[in-house]
């Protein structure tokens, strides 16, 4: 029966993340029933500004705030950095993925918020980390993806490197940067202690490269081409994205089991026993014919058709498919992955819910996320009893 309260109901979290990073491991928390204090300057983070450009820079704020309360404070104010120092008295978790340093050039570091709450998890998110000679470059999820290796094996051989599509250094981290949380405040719940914990970009992709690792390692220190839609070691086939009639589809034979159910599903019985294509090592010596031949197969067919025949014969595959057809998915829109939300301002727009799940607790409904500063007075109220007239006076003084 789902009536079990969700993980982190009692937890309260002073959430200074701004773009993607910091908001999108707040909001796994927010997710899982935590109490999100989203604070924010009191001209708004850079994504909320990026809202009044229009277009396609609206749907990341909300996406990435719903079921978050929102409030403004300028850190850069005394007044400002006292009442963050009250606020954290009252949480669990304290989050920022500012540049390293800023915390500590306004006065509310974490030696400053951990004296004031020793059971503070205190927790950053940066490009390089917080120590180390590249601690001070400046890092966006491009940049990293650059230094980090990602757009060296992007793309194809004859090409230059690519980045990836999706904001994957951003995201990843941000995951990492939830887990390192959830990691200390496991911790305390064992010694009553906080601690800092800290994530950079960049050490969360390198484990990603192990394909493209094992194949420079693997030839003696050369450096691995850029391999297309093919395995990033070109060490599996067929494995790549093939043409069909409307569109492409990608497959990926990962056991000899897969390989016969798709000579199978091709109607190419006569290839079964052929020494070209006998086992991986063989068809990887032979990728380019054996990439043919599933190609030729492929193209005479729409991506649908050749879906529910490898599908049938349980080979793993998969159309590829556009964004309008990602957000429509009856699959995700039927787990609760993804839920309709008639926004105030936005209109009837996709938002998705976090990727963990808590049996036993229902799906949170997602909500619209919050204006800037709209939960002032509720918070200020609530958290340090602040009355409406003094958070009236706050406003009018700069500092929220």
């Amino acid at each position: 029966m789902d009536n079990r309260p969700y993980p982190l109901e009692g937890v309260t979290v002073i959430d200074l993340g701004q773009v993607y990073q910091g908001p999108y491991a707040t909001f796994l928390m927010a997710k899982a029933g935590a109490n999100v204090i989203k604070v924010e300057p009191v001209a708004g983070e850079p994504l909320r500004a990026r809202e009044k450009v229009g277009g396609g820079a609206v749907l990341p704020m909300a996406m990435l705030n719903t079921n978050k309360r929102d409030i403004t404070l300028n850190l850069k104010s005394e007044r400002g950095k006292a009442l963050l120092i009250e606020l954290v008295k009252k949480g669990d978790v304290l989050l920022e993925n500012y540049a390293p340093g800023v915390m500590e050039k306004l006065g509310v570091g974490a030696d400053v918020l951990l004296a004031a709450n020793p059971r503070l998890v205190y927790a950053s998110g940066s490009g390089f980390g917080l120590s180390g000679p590249d601690r001070d470059s400046l890092a966006m999820d491009l940049t990293v993806q650059a230094v980090s290796g990602i757009m060296s094996v992007t793309g194809f051989p004859d090409g230059p490197p690519l980045k990836a599509g999706p904001a994957v250094a951003d995201f990843l981290s941000g995951t990492h940067l939830y887990a390192a949380v959830m990691t200390a405040l496991f911790e305390r719940e064992r010694t009553g202690k906080g601690r800092v914990v800290e994530v950079a970009m960049q050490e969360t992709i390198y484990p990603t490269l192990a394909s493209n690792l094992g194949m420079w390692h693997g030839s003696g220190g050369k450096l691995p081409p850029r391999t297309g839609n093919r395995h990033g070691g070109l060490a599996i086939a067929p494995y790549n994205v093939y043409p069909a009639k409307d569109g492409h589809i990608a497959v990926i034979c990962v056991t000899e089991g897969h390989w016969q159910n798709l000579l199978s599903a091709m109607g190419r019985e006569d290839l079964k026993g052929d020494e070209r294509f006998e086992s991986n090592a063989a068809r990887v010596r032979n990728l380019d014919e054996t990439d043919r031949i599933v190609s030729e197969w492929a193209s005479a067919l729409p991506k649908a058709e050749v879906f529910e025949i490898t599908k049938k014969h349980r080979i793993p595959s998969a159309p590829v498919r556009d964004l309008l057809e990602v957000v429509n998915d009856p699959h995700m829109h039927e787990r609760g992955m993804l839920q309709w939300l008639e926004h105030p301002d936005m209109g009837r727009i996709p938002v998705p819910t976090s990727p963990i799940r808590y049996h036993g607790s229902p799906q949170m409904k997602a909500e619209p996320h919050p204006n800037l500063g709209e939960h002032n007075v509720e918070v200020y109220g609530e958290l340090l009893g602040l009355s409406e007239s003094e958070v009236a006076a706050l406003k009018d003084d700069g500092t929220i």
